[in-house]
């Protein structure tokens, strides 16, 4: 804990005291960056959630925020639906802090990674834990079956673009993108029924991130 509190907002230099403010600072966002966000998974958002090895689990409860990661082999986070997602909790060091939230304040958000890969998935919804033996039973590893899953009704699911993992340079000097993974103008197509997206956008994106990443 730090051992003095923020100060306030207004005594803040620069403070950003109303939604107007903020929302006037940075403009209207960019039409592709609405319709990317759907409610259920498309077939794109189906392969980043089927090929991604790791994911950070956010939930909120009385005592504040947490973040906690999960990983395992790709696919570890079965999709049940294209409105439902489970995910076993595997062995930690029992405290239990995302579980808990999860229990008084159902609310969580998921942030899917791929190795090379410079997009993301977001995935918002409402969790419930299972502790259902034979549910439980189908995501047996090694002979342990985990104690309890987290049954997820997703809520809206988007991709995030690339910027911020370039600026990172996570990747860098390490993993290429994996081949076969869809485009970020395939999963605007699929999310927007085609209205924006395809691979025009695809092209334009390659010559504009490396202009724009500040």
């Amino acid at each position: 804990m730090p051992d003095s509190p923020l100060p306030a907002p207004p005594s803040i230099p620069g403070a950003v005291t109303s939604m107007e403010a903020l929302e006037a600072l940075y403009g209207e966002p960019g039409k592709p960056s609405l319709v990317k966000e759907t409610a259920r998974l498309t077939p794109g958002y189906r392969v980043l959630i089927e090929s991604s090895p790791f994911c950070a689990l956010a939930t909120a409860g009385p005592e504040g925020l947490d973040v906690s990661p999960r990983g395992d082999a790709a696919g570890f986070v079965h999709i049940l639906d294209d409105r439902t997602l489970l995910l076993p909790d595997r062995r930690g060091n029992n405290r239990i802090d995302s579980l808990r939230n999860v229990m008084r304040d159902p609310r969580v958000a998921l942030l899917f990674l791929i190795p090379g890969l410079n997009e993301t998935l977001r995935v918002n919804g409402r969790a419930a834990i299972s502790a259902d033996p034979d549910l439980c039973a189908r995501f047996t590893t090694d002979g342990h079956p985990p104690r309890s899953v987290l049954w997820i009704a997703i809520d809206s699911v988007y991709f995030q673009c690339a910027r911020a993992l370039l600026r990172s340079g996570l990747w860098q000097g390490g993993r290429a993108r994996p081949e076969g993974l869809p485009t970020p103008g395939t999963l605007i197509a699929e999310a927007s029924s085609g209205a924006y997206g395809g691979p025009d956008y695809d092209a334009l994106l390659a010559e504009r991130l490396p202009t724009s990443l500040y």
